[in-house]
């Protein structure tokens, strides 16, 4: 699950992590109220989407010459003007691709004295099973484009769970940022904290871009403050955080990926046309490979589980149809927990209820595999039988081509 901006800061200034004063808005009064708390003379105001680089976003309804998704505002009347380009209208970035998401909710911050700026993330390392903190002095860009161009900037620590993090942690993200002096010791300290958040939450990613080191004040030194912050949960630890539910704002999900986490599909939207349903993430996985082997593309993963109900299938059927993309539908079950005949009745019942108009093929193997493939071919649609996972695909891009 992925939060907004504002609410990451908000979960990361409970936890000590200094954040600049900021507050959500939801509409132009209150992106202007928002900016009367703080003590001004320079606010930011932010579009609150998922997805990064919306700084250097444009938006559909405005003209190229427009400012991205984040502005400096210099009085009340600038808040009020960028408040009211940016809601409800499209931003696209780098990310969204070019249908953009359209932006319901702003965050408007004090501005920040910046002296300079610096990337810091933590996410899961699966290759060794390990949290890596991935630490960079070029703050403020795509972490993407320095790995690229300047590799040798970058800097990864993993942290083993056994141990947790330890000082020399927190020495070494020190290190990699150049830090001395006050700043050094805040980063230490800021690091800790991070990482304590990030298995706190169960977070999969804690993205802090750009973390920055303030002007000095009259100590003569600055401070280590999060002016960005982008994380997301693993959905397999959900249960264990109730209170973050509310922290969901489906308008930004796919409405499909939504409607299937009802009925407990996985399910991700693709950009082909080939509809997919497989019992397994890994048959699953080599169904939309051989797909793509023959000529198409896959327009989704979805993967019913093991022991997926009748009920469940004509559920995950129904999503797959309803994506206007879908040219023809593949199933590629493996009957071990699952039975073929449980399979073959959540087609036949979710095909008769939208009223199938796609190729149709299936190919079964496994548990009552007979009895499945009897009940495909008495059903009286127009279902097309599979052999093996190479006839089907070639049957299913050769069944698109024909009705096309």
């Amino acid at each position: 699950m992925n939060i907004h901006e504002y609410q990451a800061k908000d979960l990361l200034a409970k936890a000590g992590i200094a954040v600049p004063a900021g507050y959500p808005a939801m509409s132009v009064e209150e992106a202007v109220a928002a900016a009367r708390k703080l003590p001004g003379p320079l606010w930011v105001v932010k579009s609150q989407i998922h997805a990064g680089g919306r700084g250097k976003g444009k938006f559909k309804e405005l003209p190229p010459e427009a400012r991205g998704g984040v502005r400096l505002a210099r009085s009340l009347e600038e808040v009020e003007a960028n408040a009211r380009e940016m809601l409800g209208n499209t931003l696209v970035t780098v990310q969204t691709g070019e249908t953009g998401k359209q932006v319901n909710r702003l965050y408007v911050t004090d501005g920040v004295d910046i002296a300079r700026e610096y990337y810091l993330a933590l996410l899961v390392d699966r290759a060794t099973g390990r949290i890596a903190m991935v630490v960079s002095t070029e703050g403020g860009m795509s972490i993407e484009d320095v790995a690229h161009d300047t590799p040798e900037k970058i800097t990864t620590l993993t942290i083993d769970p056994a141990q947790g993090f330890q000082p020399h942690h927190g020495r070494a993200v020190a290190y990699a940022l150049k830090l001395d002096g006050a700043v050094n010791k805040a980063a230490q300290k800021l690091s800790r904290q991070l990482y304590d958040a990030f298995v706190a939450l169960d977070c999969s990613m804690l993205e802090i871009n750009p973390l920055v080191e303030t002007a000095p004040d009259s100590s003569g030194s600055g401070r280590m403050l999060v002016l960005d912050a982008k994380v997301s949960f693993d959905s397999n630890a959900e249960f264990r955080h109730p209170e973050l539910e509310s922290l969901r704002d489906e308008s930004e999900e796919d409405p499909m990926e939504v409607e299937a986490g009802k009925h407990d599909l996985a399910y991700i939207k693709l950009d082909g046309n080939i509809g997919c349903m497989v019992n397994g993430a890994g048959l699953a996985m080599a169904t939309m490979d051989i797909i793509k082997l023959n000529g198409a593309f896959p327009a989704n993963f979805c993967d019913v589980g093991g022991g997926a109900s009748k009920e469940k299938v004509t559920a995950a059927f129904k999503i797959i149809l309803s994506d206007p993309a879908v040219e023809g539908i593949l199933v590629n079950i493996f009957g071990g927990i699952m039975r073929c005949d449980t399979i073959a009745e959540g087609i036949i019942a979710a095909a008769r209820e939208v009223d199938l108009k796609v190729p149709l093929v299936v190919r079964l193997e496994g548990t009552n595999v007979e009895q499945g493939k009897a009940i495909l071919a008495g059903s009286g649609l127009a279902i097309v039988p599979a052999n093996d996972l190479g006839d089907a695909a070639r049957k299913i891009v050769a069944e698109v081509k024909k009705a096309a």
